[in-house]
């Protein structure tokens, strides 16, 4: 465990840290507002919000709460790295069927994909889904193109048998074939508009950016990925300084393979002394595999092995089953192959949403993918022992919480990566 994992927690520090998301972080504020209240009046404890300035480019709120007759107060930051998604994503429709093609390419050529197939299907079936969908996109542009390029052929043709009966080439053959052609390609690239402007429902441009940003780099963190990570260790480190009584860094999604090689970085330069705040770390919904089994993923390998086997901080990772999104039950550091034999880290549980939602809430939401993918942040209304809102604003140490709490059963833990590396 941490230093001291039953100390009493009355101010805590909490750093949320989203996953490929490139969307204003206020809308984290507004889901904890919306869903906090809503756990309160569920489990029966007070709790409210307060905006605040984080400075500097994050976003930030106060929260007290009263839970069990103890009064607590944290301050949640948003760890901002959505400039650099958007950044990421501006690609005009060809570039990114480009990208679509060597994102592809990586996954498969490495055998990458493969290993991914042996553990979770929904992730996997995630990852092939904007594939799928844009390139049905396109069929269907393909298809469009030849409907209205032989319409305006088929017009022009009856009006040229009208006008020249029984000729076999007029004048209007070449003008019609040019103006065909030009007419399918305008209604092609209209249509493949119209799916880009929406695809706040279909999602398979986002999805492609987002495996695309690190199949590009087979693994690597970016330049501008690692500046920004730097800069993250050093908000975090700063919090360690002060007088809290835990410092819990949260990661959701692609946010949490972020957030391993930023703790293992502030671990590695001592600035986790054990003398200030418990050092927590709690990872949701985490697709860790998708970048630690590609070939350059040595930094990521490395940083799982080291924070694994740390006494200075507790790391208990929870996903579920009925998250097609995330690679449910599976440890990050055993099936990335680098288990080490002092191995700690993580405890791995699931959020059982068959059974912490109700069978209405589950039927309501077993279908929206995406939702679900965020429901480590939202209420349960039959919770168990996994409550975001207590672990945020609640009196114990994510330590204490879980002591004693075992993994879960079909947890899956067998190295299972093609690439174990963890140098150059």
């Amino acid at each position: 465990m941490s230093s001291e994992p039953q100390k009493e927690v009355r101010r805590r520090r909490v750093f949320y840290i989203p996953g490929y998301d490139p969307i204003h972080p206020r809308r984290y504020r507004e889901l904890y507002r919306r869903e906090s209240a809503a756990q309160a009046t569920i489990s029966g404890y007070e709790i409210g919000i307060l905006a605040m300035d984080a400075g500097g480019e994050n976003y930030a709120w106060h929260v007290r709460a009263l839970v069990d007759g103890r009064p607590v107060e944290a301050d949640i930051e948003v760890l901002v790295w959505s400039d650099i998604v958007r950044h990421s994503m501006s690609n005009s429709i060809p570039a990114t069927y480009l990208q679509l093609l060597r994102t592809a390419w990586v996954y498969i050529s490495t055998g990458a994909l493969w290993g991914l197939m042996k553990l979770r299907k929904g992730p996997v079936i995630a990852a092939l889904y904007p594939i799928g969908m844009l390139l049905g996109q396109l069929a269907l542009a393909v298809l469009f193109f030849w409907v209205v390029a032989t319409a305006i052929g088929m017009g022009v043709g009856m009006i040229e048998r009208v006008i020249w009966p029984g000729a076999w080439f007029t004048p209007l053959f070449w003008p019609t074939i040019i103006v065909a052609l030009a007419a399918g390609v305008a209604a092609a690239i209209m249509l493949l508009r119209w799916f880009k402007r929406r695809d706040g429902k279909f999602f398979a441009y986002y999805l492609m950016h987002d495996y695309a940003y690190s199949a590009s780099s087979r693994g690597a963190n970016p330049p501008e990925l690692e500046a920004r990570l730097a800069s993250f260790a050093d908000t975090i480190g700063n919090a360690l300084e002060t007088d809290a009584d835990e410092v819990l860094v949260v990661g959701h999604s692609s946010g949490v393979h972020l957030a391993v090689s930023i703790l293992a970085d502030l671990i590695r330069q001592g600035r986790v002394t054990g003398q200030g705040p418990a050092l927590s770390f709690l990872s949701l919904g985490q697709v860790v595999p998708m970048v630690s089994f590609l070939p350059e993923a040595h930094r990521l390998r490395a940083d799982l092995r080291y924070l694994s086997a740390r006494e200075e901080l507790t790391w208990v990772d929870v996903t579920a089953p009925g998250d097609g999104c995330a690679f449910a039950l599976c440890d990050p550091v055993s099936v990335s192959g680098v288990a080490p034999e002092d191995k700690r880290w993580p405890l791995v549980f699931s959020a059982a949403f068959t059974q912490s939602l109700s069978p209405e809430r589950w039927k309501e939401l077993r279908w929206r993918f995406f939702r679900l993918h965020f429901q480590y942040l939202c209420a349960f209304d039959r919770p168990k022992d996994y409550d975001y809102f207590q672990i945020t604003a609640g009196p114990m140490t994510l330590g204490a919480r879980y002591a004693g709490r075992p993994p879960s059963r079909s947890l899956i833990d067998r190295a299972v990566s093609k690439y174990t590396s963890v140098a150059p």
